[in-house]
């Protein structure tokens, strides 16, 4: 198994350059989630690591061996698409190990590795079905199986859970975490879903419109993001942004009907800022106040409601126990300062104090 290095790599169609001279270290053996919204160049980076979209700059190896210009079948990797694309009239084994069969490997060669394969992903029971006979999830255990048969260095993997419904996503994303940790093998993976970027990745890669805005692990863009974005993009439900103004050691936030205590540099005296609170990290004093509860989301252990400010000001909070706000209250919000997040309001960049 080896490490992907990428070195100031740019891709354009034409004129229009849609990555920016990426620079990104993935450690051999590491689970990396490269996330973002629809546009942002997660799947034209994914590809360009593949070699099924040419690199227009920069270098890009796996391993020591530079792979910029390689041709797909010569880099080592493969690949797990969004859909499936098996074999309609072939078995679960042969589908399986088709790949190795049109290079010409043994018989014996394909069967074992397709016996462990099918091992891995607990497929033993269907070898002898046709896709047709198998659910979605199953589906796509084989697309994935078949990767596992050619032994690559990297495994990359293409929204593979979008087509999947909510009970069969939960039930992969296990399935998938148990196949990193039983091959121990390099793996990127794509999703706009940032849920599935929290719960499989070792390092999350967070783009926004061909730029990486932060790397880390998850709980550290969750716990310490370096701006706005991010912020607002990791973490569910989003973080909630709420314009303030900084005043003598003190944070003005109108919406919250509140002066928060924060230690900050003089130089933003009288510089607005959004003031960012994670959901969680509210609890509701329900005795009174400014704030109206619009509507309420019930979902058994756990509720949320949405709040509005006088200002217009919309504020998620998550809520638990047996006591619970209805929609037409009026309250008001309590939190530890050290929850609150600040962020330049023009630059949208983080405040640290």
């Amino acid at each position: 198994m080896s490490g992907v290095t990428l070195n100031k790599v740019i891709k354009k169609y034409g004129n229009v350059q849609v990555i920016h001279g990426i620079d990104l270290e993935i450690e051999d053996g590491e689970f990396c989630v490269f996330v973002g919204p629809s546009g942002c160049g997660k799947s034209t980076l994914l590809r360009m690591v593949a070699g099924l979209e040419e690199t227009t700059g920069g270098e890009m190896s796996i391993g020591a061996r530079d792979v910029t210009r390689m041709d797909p079948a010569e880099r080592g990797v493969a690949m797990v698409f969004q859909t499936y694309a098996l074999y309609p009239h072939m078995t679960v084994k042969e589908n399986m190990g088709f790949g190795l069969k049109m290079n010409g490997h043994p018989k014996a060669e394909i069967k074992e590795k397709v016996a462990e394969a099918s091992r891995i992903l607990k497929l033993d029971d269907y070898l002898d079905r046709k896709p047709a006979a198998l659910s979605g999830g199953q589906r796509q255990r084989v697309s994935i199986g078949r990767a596992i048969v050619r032994g690559p260095e990297v495994f990359l993997f293409d929204e593979p859970l979008s087509n999947l419904d909510a009970e069969l996503r939960v039930e992969m994303r296990v399935e998938i975490a148990r196949l990193h940790k039983e091959i121990g093998a390099t793996m990127i993976y794509v999703t706009h879903d940032q849920v599935e970027a929290m719960t499989l990745a070792d390092k999350i890669v967070v783009l926004r419109l061909g730029h990486i805005e932060q790397v880390g692990a998850p709980m550290d863009l969750y716990r310490d993001p370096d701006n706005k974005f991010v912020a607002g993009f990791i973490g569910s439900p989003a973080m909630n942004f709420i314009k303030g103004t900084v005043g003598d050691g003190v944070v003005e936030v109108p919406g919250l009907g509140q002066s928060i205590p924060m230690d900050i540099a003089p130089a933003y005296k009288g510089k607005a800022v959004d003031v960012g609170l994670r959901p969680e990290h509210l609890a509701i004093d329900a005795t009174g106040g400014d704030l109206r509860v619009d509507l309420t989301e019930s979902l058994g252990g756990v509720s949320y409601a949405y709040l509005e400010s006088p200002e217009g000001d919309r504020i998620v909070v998550e809520e638990r126990g047996d006591e619970r706000v209805s929609a037409g209250q009026t309250v008001r919000l309590t939190f530890e300062p050290r929850r609150v997040y600040l962020f330049d309001a023009e630059t949208e960049q983080r405040i640290r104090t």
